[in-house]
């Protein structure tokens, strides 16, 4: 039985860092209807993104401010994840999403100036991350029901952030290494 259930307080103390392997492990399917555990899960892992965002809770419990967590960030090897944002429009955006995949993309690309950032990572990164501006997810609700998102901008960055957990890879495994803010040809500012 997981200590993550619904009353559960996610603290940074449950977010695994940079350097642990579960982080760089591809993440095992859920095979069938989501289990009661991983429902659960999934909301105490929503209600950490939520607890996070809200000042006075944020100061409270010590966290740092997060719009997606994948199971694998708090020690679980399952793939699934949840992603809590406004879009550069002010629109809320709420998403637990189990065994997700891209199943298509834009060509052109998109980055978050000056950089993305991490829950897991400590430390201060630079260098533009290029991701697709649009995307379509395919995977199962929180009730196992499958469905497709439609995604972009920074909706379509979060997801992506997300699935590269699941896939065992770190957003700066996208900066070009010899020089962090080269971009392809294709990839503007989201602002």
């Amino acid at each position: 039985m997981s200590k993550f259930h619904s009353t559960y307080i996610i603290t940074m103390e449950d977010i695994i860092r940079e350097g642990n392997e579960i982080l760089r492990q591809p993440t095992k399917e859920i095979i069938g209807a989501p289990s009661d555990e991983d429902k659960e899960t999934l909301i105490c892992m929503m209600n950490f993104l939520k607890n996070s965002q809200d000042r006075h809770l944020s100061k409270k419990y010590k966290l740092r401010a997060g719009v997606g967590l994948s199971a694998n960030q708090i020690g679980l090897n399952k793939r699934m994840f949840v992603a809590y944002l406004t879009d550069e429009k002010g629109n809320k955006h709420e998403y637990s999403l189990i065994n997700p995949k891209i199943i298509s993309h834009s060509v052109s690309m998109i980055y978050l100036p000056p950089s993305e950032g991490c829950l897991s990572v400590d430390r201060d990164i630079k260098g533009f991350v290029p991701r697709y501006e649009k995307i379509k997810v395919r995977g199962l609700n929180v009730e196992g029901e499958e469905i497709v998102v439609k995604l972009k901008g920074y909706a379509s960055i979060v997801v992506q952030h997300e699935i590269d957990h699941l896939n065992g890879i770190m957003f700066y495994d996208h900066i070009n290494k010899e020089n962090p803010f080269k971009l392809p040809e294709n990839c503007r500012s989201l602002y």
